[in-house]
């Protein structure tokens, strides 16, 4: 049943579960990078306090308010904009991977578009005006839905730590929604692989570093 998709009301019918609700806020727009590459949709994740990306929202406790008010809730928090989520931004809800904790945890995944005026007033709010800017969120970041020669980019983001199904939430969001290309986020997925193994070569070199120093301290 872990990662089984839900409708729902079929995780609200879930007797005893946790609850926790995120989304992806998006928006068209007509900027281009240095000029002369297209960057056409702007979506925000953020940085949250553990370094993990991941999208914003948290924990509801549905007893006592509906899964859409708790995250609005959750929002003015981390991003200081009321923001309006109704049912019908509601995408999936899957019991959570990884969670060995009781009572078992669902999570739900709601998709927002905005205009850009109104990303780029969340991205003010969220550095300026946020109760948890600097605590449990460490800023706001873009989602770069392009390539550049030296193969940056998406790729290189995608290489990235994200929390739980994150990543996967935003590889579907882009295929569902039409947002990029399937072969372009084939070949970013493919980079992203080659990114991550040279990443995890620098680490064990990093790593090798500390470990001569503490044995000659």
């Amino acid at each position: 049943m872990a990662n089984a998709q839900l409708s729902r009301a079929e995780a609200l019918a879930c007797s005893g579960c946790r609850h926790a609700c995120h989304v992806m806020l998006y928006s068209d727009t007509k900027s281009q990078l240095f000029g002369r590459t297209p960057i056409k949709h702007i979506i925000l994740m953020q940085m949250r306090f553990d370094g993990l990306l991941g999208f914003p929202g948290g924990f509801v406790n549905q007893s006592q308010e509906r899964l859409e008010a708790g995250l609005c809730r959750e929002l003015q928090e981390e991003l200081g904009v009321t923001l309006s989520i109704s049912e019908d931004d509601h995408a999936d809800a899957r019991y959570a991977t990884g969670t060995n904790s009781s009572p078992r945890l669902i999570t739900h995944f709601y998709v927002k578009k905005l205009k850009e005026e109104q990303i780029k007033e969340v991205e003010q709010a969220s550095a300026s005006t946020a109760k948890d800017h600097g605590q449990e969120v460490l800023g706001m970041v873009r989602v770069p839905l392009y390539t550049t020669k030296g193969g940056g980019g998406l790729s290189s983001f995608l290489s990235h730590a994200f929390i739980g199904s994150a990543r996967t939430q935003l590889v579907d969001s882009l295929l569902r929604l039409h947002l990029l290309a399937p072969e372009d986020l084939h070949k970013a997925l493919k980079h992203s692989l080659k990114t991550h193994a040279l990443g995890a070569v620098d680490l064990q070199a990093a790593l090798a570093l500390t470990e001569a120093k503490r044995d000659h301290s």
